[in-house]
């Protein structure tokens, strides 16, 4: 009876370890497939902005490794246009938006979160919504609104319409609603008011989905080209994407220095993303939870 149970039961216990490292080993192997799919775009460039004169650019299979890596085509691009001024420009422009596009987010969420009123609920179906509408249908509306108000060809006029985003209203409130309550109740028992309680206990605790909040901003303003293009009239005050579409018109067809110019401008957002990167996990976890 016993070596019938035995050869009935569970299977040894080397065969279970056996078959847990192989599914670890391919879901491994099935996120360096899908890393390698988004980092390998990348990798093409700048193996593009690193290739001499030489070396083709389009060649199959590509080429990734330049022979030799030079950086002549990072100085060309550098000096055919003002680079230092287009990427203060941005600079500029994220310091003005991110911000304030986190402090708006978060004191619209909260009440919506935290706070009973009556039509609490169609009012964030409403705001909800309009993340289902193409940028593109609030370009005249908002264009016009600037340019009765005198702010065209100005960063007031470049910031100001940014400045609410219904998808930072989204995820904020779902943060919010993950709070637990007794934080707020022993807050009151201390006799703090609600402006108290919002900065001291709620923005505290909802850290992480603001940095998350805080990279896509930052992502979507440095990359922002179409409302740039409309409200802008003066180089000196252009963004780095406009400025790349100028260094295309004066290239043309050369695809190396245009690489190097596309490098360039990446390298911020990279450096932004990997010193917010611990944080970015946590704060999507709390928005799927909600």
């Amino acid at each position: 009876m016993t070596e019938r149970r035995g050869t009935g039961g569970a299977p040894p216990r080397p065969r279970r370890i056996h078959l847990r490292a192989v599914r670890t080993v391919g879901f491994y192997v099935l996120l360096s497939l899908i890393g390698a799919l988004f980092l390998g775009p990348f990798l093409i460039l700048l193996a593009s902005a690193l290739k001499p004169a030489s070396q083709p650019v389009y060649s199959f299979p590509p080429q990734l490794i330049p022979l030799p890596p030079v950086l002549d085509w990072f100085v060309e691009a550098w000096h055919k246009i003002s680079f230092p001024r287009y990427l203060a420009n941005s600079l500029l422009y994220e310091l003005l938006t991110v911000p304030a596009y986190l402090a708006i987010s978060a004191l619209a969420a909260y009440p919506l979160a935290r706070i009973h009123f009556r039509g609490r609920a169609p009012l964030f179906a409403l705001i909800v919504s309009t993340m289902f509408l193409p940028g593109e249908v609030m370009l005249v509306p908002r264009f016009l609104v600037v340019s009765e108000l005198g702010m065209v060809d100005t960063f007031a006029g470049l910031v100001l319409p940014g400045l609410l985003s219904a998808f930072g209203v989204f995820l904020l409130k779902q943060a919010f609603e993950q709070i637990p309550r007794e934080l707020f109740d022993a807050a009151r028992v201390d006799g703090c008011n609600e402006w108290q309680i919002f900065w001291r206990v709620a923005v505290r605790q909802v850290t992480p989905t603001l940095a998350t909040l805080a990279i896509f901003g930052f992502i979507s303003v440095w990359n922002n080209f179409i409302w740039p293009l409309v409200v802008l009239k003066s180089e000196d005050k252009f963004p780095i994407a406009l400025g790349l579409a100028y260094l295309q018109g004066i290239f043309g067809t050369d695809v190396r220095s245009m690489a190097a110019g596309t490098v360039i401008a990446v390298l911020p957002i990279i450096i932004f993303f990997l010193a917010l990167q611990k944080h970015f996990v946590d704060g999507m976890r709390g928005a799927v939870k909600g």
